[in-house]
């Protein structure tokens, strides 16, 4: 028994050993977003409609796990998991999962870092600074729900900074498992035998980015396979964009705006369009920011045209802790339906005007 004992102690203080060597940390972390939202025509009879969205007020609600271990050499082991949910309902996001907004293991060193699992793709990062009202209830996620969506399953993604340049690249051997559609769940979960171009994303990104300007150009097409929404039902279909965005800083006032040209091959047909953003910042107060932004997304020989305009006013209570209130409207031409809520509803056609007022706190 002495003996056993001994044999135990000795393991056991091996271990510590081992762990006090290798130093590392795990950081908990989250963002509570919610807000209530009044907008006018959200049906075809022109009703209007009072709610506490979902999906999100000035950011989505979400908790994680983020750590990071010394490997020695200037080598990290690096890692994220992160979950998205409802404020409202306490539901979660992309389709259920557990982790639906990161899930990835990685390695970092002093070219960049190399990560393993479900990530942001280089879409999400390219309009990070030029994006002036960010993932808001009213902003260009209206317009393309993709955007604040930007992430891909199965992937090996690079990121790598060298002075002002950074560059990016993420290959996915299945874009999305869930089944639930939309944007954020195409259903294409690819990894299929045969077929090596089934349900593969490529994203690529290059900035340039001095923090007092900045430019970024990316690079993003996914292919779809059997039973993938959005029509894109064959490997030889496929929803492509490219992003070109800018921002400066004049004194306090930034600005930020780019363009987005989207292309589309799929059983519905094709699809051609542009979406065009341009947005500005400024602190009135030190604790009170101004923001707004105006956009317009054109589809190429079609009348179904939309158009918005936004304003927001936050006022930061503390650091982690603000109010803010919005405005909006989205002009909607032709059979267009898009709702000035992001994932809301709109009559076809129909202007829709909208208010909010919410409250976020950073943990």
């Amino acid at each position: 028994m002495k003996k056993t004992k001994a044999i135990t102690m000795a393991l056991l203080g091996a271990c510590a050993c081992s762990t006090a060597y290798a130093q590392g940390s795990v950081t908990l972390y989250g963002v509570l977003d919610s807000s209530l939202a009044y907008t006018t025509n959200a049906n075809a009879a022109g009703d209007s409609v009072t709610k506490m969205p979902t999906l999100t007020g000035s950011l989505p609600s979400r908790f994680g796990f983020k750590g990071v271990e010394d490997l020695g050499g200037g080598l990290q082991a690096i890692f994220a998991l992160e979950s998205g949910f409802g404020v409202d309902t306490g539901v979660a996001g992309q389709g259920g999962r557990l982790f639906g907004r990161q899930s990835w293991v990685g390695l970092k060193g002093r070219y960049g870092s190399v990560m393993l699992g479900r990530q942001m793709n280089m879409s999400f990062w390219a309009t990070q600074k030029s994006d002036i009202m960010g993932p808001a209830l009213f902003s260009i996620s209206s317009l393309d729900l993709y955007l604040p969506n930007a992430r891909s399953d199965n992937a090996i993604g690079y990121l790598g900074t060298f002075s002002d340049v950074t560059v990016g690249a993420t290959y996915s051997l299945g874009r999305d498992t869930s089944a639930a559609g939309g944007p954020a769940a195409t259903g294409c979960a690819g990894e299929v035998a045969g077929n090596a171009k089934a349900c593969r994303q490529i994203t690529a990104l290059l900035g340039y980015d001095t923090g007092r300007y900045g430019a970024t150009a990316s690079y993003d097409i996914l292919y779809g396979n059997v039973g993938a929404a959005n029509g894109l039902t064959s490997s030889r279909h496929f929803d492509r964009r490219v992003i070109a965005s800018a921002y400066a800083m004049l004194g306090q006032l930034k600005l930020g705006g780019g363009i987005i040209d989207r292309t589309i091959r799929a059983t519905t047909g094709p699809v051609d369009s542009q979406l065009l953003y341009f947005g500005a910042a400024w602190p009135v107060a030190p604790a009170l920011v101004l923001d707004g932004q105006v956009a317009k997304l054109a589809v190429k020989d079609s009348p179904n045209d939309a158009t918005l305009a936004t304003a927001r006013l936050t006022y930061h209570l503390s650091k982690r802790t603000a109010i803010y209130g919005a405005i909006g409207r989205m002009d909607n031409d032709g059979a267009a339906a898009v709702a000035l809520d992001a994932g809301g509803t709109v009559g076809a056609g129909r202007t829709q005007n909208g208010v909010m007022a919410g409250v976020r706190h950073f943990f």
